[in-house]
């Protein structure tokens, strides 16, 4: 089978990509990024992109799997966040769903709402109702809390998190403690290949 991956640079898109590499269900991993990933290996096929421009790009796989992902502080303001976010998931879920698939895999986030009065929970909750309405034969939605993990970037909040981590997670229900990004990953490879469609696995599904 053929899988693409979206985000890979990232926490959870790397440990991905390891897993499908690893996986003797997959002989082919595209990986669609801005920036090298820094890999090499027989089944990986790495492709820099214009992310601007998604028109040209061949997305005939079997799974999809949407790693994409950035901060309000990162992006520089509220209005490239949702690009990053929502518009570009959905460009290519959009065009993704138009082919022979068996299933777009996306990370959404605990809290999701499209009504919510958080910003950011706000656009992945819009993010999760579009992609309801796209005619995918299988939509994987998962929703982590923290992620844990080693990310090439610093982000100053996810560090205090960590540090509080072995805290957090035996006084925090499960639904909101701190996730190895590993877990994540494993997850959405699991789910993608056994589930029916599933939305917003959080947590407590994921450990």
């Amino acid at each position: 089978m053929k899988a693409i991956v979206l985000g890979s640079t990232g926490l959870v898109g790397g440990q991905l990509v390891k897993l499908l590499l690893d996986s003797n269900k997959f002989d082919k991993v595209r990986v669609l990024n801005r920036r090298p990933l820094g890999l090499s290996h027989p089944k990986l096929k790495e492709e820099i992109i214009d992310f601007k421009n998604i028109d040209p790009i061949d997305v005939t796989a079997d799974f999809m799997f949407c790693c994409l992902g950035t901060t309000i502080k990162k992006a520089g303001s509220k209005a490239v966040f949702r690009k990053v976010d929502l518009d570009l998931p959905m460009s290519f879920a959009r065009k993704f769903s138009s082919t022979e698939h068996q299933a777009f895999v996306v990370i959404s986030a605990i809290g999701a709402k499209e009504d919510s009065m958080f910003f950011y929970n706000r656009v992945k909750g819009e993010l999760e109702k579009e992609l309801k309405d796209l005619p995918l034969n299988k939509l994987i939605i998962v929703r982590p809390s923290l992620l844990l993990g080693d990310r090439s970037e610093r982000r100053p909040g996810e560090d205090i998190g960590k540090f509080f981590a072995p805290l957090l997670k035996r006084i925090l229900p499960a639904k909101h403690s701190p996730i190895n990004a590993r877990e994540v990953a494993t997850a959405m490879l699991d789910l993608a290949l056994t589930s029916k469609t599933q939305i917003g696995i959080e947590n407590e599904i994921i450990k």
